[in-house]
């Protein structure tokens, strides 16, 4: 077959899973990425066959959407003329890790698309949604990148076509050990943010991961790191605790792994439950 395989490039999530996925996928033919998005730290080991800066998300110094920087980076006549040269057409099978260009032009061409991924699970009303929920997010959720048919991923199978996350063969055959540090992956953050937030624990040792960092740099009780995925398995296989954004890949390998995070009252670490197999 011909496989189009278009991965999500905000954040690093999705590119962590599109390079443990892809060896499985070119088992069944050949396969072509479209990289889309221009925010992730991660390189994905893999030839690209179409790239896009996409729809991005960016964020503040300060944990927050930058809507500014976000609303100046799209450019609807590039947009529209992307959408329109993609050619989805071409291929057997088109795989969408929630990429909004792939959708619409999968939806212009009548072409039929899987959508696969956490965000996919939310298509279902059985996923569990906060006390009050964002009309927008739900919004987003259900109709950013819509397919024909879905492959949710999440914690449990809420749903029939919901299976358990995706994690990499590093994580699944690792030994756990706690080296006495906290691992620290908060990529919306800037540097001098971090080190106000975390400096006052100097009880605690943290590894940080940070996207401003090129190599290894103490300062005090913390260690900043450049976001690579080696150095990142090492420090969560290794680490005592996790301290992570909304992601899903970290989240469901730190559970993998039986890793400790801070409870919801904000007092000691509590253990997390493990995965069912």
């Amino acid at each position: 077959m011909k496989i189009f395989y278009a991965v999500q490039a905000t954040g690093n999530g999705h590119i962590s899973r599109s390079m443990e996925l892809l060896p499985y996928l070119q088992q069944y033919g050949q396969v072509d990425i479209f990289l889309s998005g221009d925010n992730s730290n991660l390189k994905l080991d893999a030839p690209i066959t179409y790239r896009s800066k996409g729809l991005s998300l960016y964020y503040t110094c300060n944990g927050a959407l930058d809507y500014w920087r976000i609303a100046k980076a799209i450019n609807p006549v590039a947009l529209k003329k992307e959408i329109r040269e993609l050619p989805v057409e071409k291929y057997d099978l088109v795989i969408n890790d929630y990429d909004y260009i792939t959708a619409s032009a999968c939806a212009a061409k009548k072409i039929p698309s899987v959508n696969f991924g956490h965000q996919a699970s939310f298509q279902s009303m059985k996923v569990p949604r906060p006390a009050q929920k964002s009309k927008t997010g739900e919004w987003l959720l259900k109709r950013y990148a819509k397919a024909d048919r879905y492959i949710g991923l999440h914690f449990k199978n809420y749903d029939d076509f919901i299976i358990t996350p995706v994690i990499k063969k590093e994580i699944r055959e690792a030994t756990p050990t706690d080296g006495g540090y906290i691992t620290v992956y908060l990529p919306s953050y800037c540097e001098p943010q971090l080190v106000e937030i975390f400096a006052p624990f100097k009880e605690h040792q943290f590894q940080i991961f940070s996207r401003q960092s090129r190599q290894d740099r103490t300062v005090g009780n913390i260690t900043f790191k450049p976001v690579d995925k080696n150095l990142f398995n090492h420090s969560l296989i290794h680490c005592s605790a996790i301290i992570t954004g909304g992601g899903f890949e970290t989240p469901s390998e730190a559970i993998h792994l039986g890793k400790k995070w801070p409870s919801p009252s904000g007092g000691s670490m509590s253990n997390v439950a493990m995965l069912p197999p």
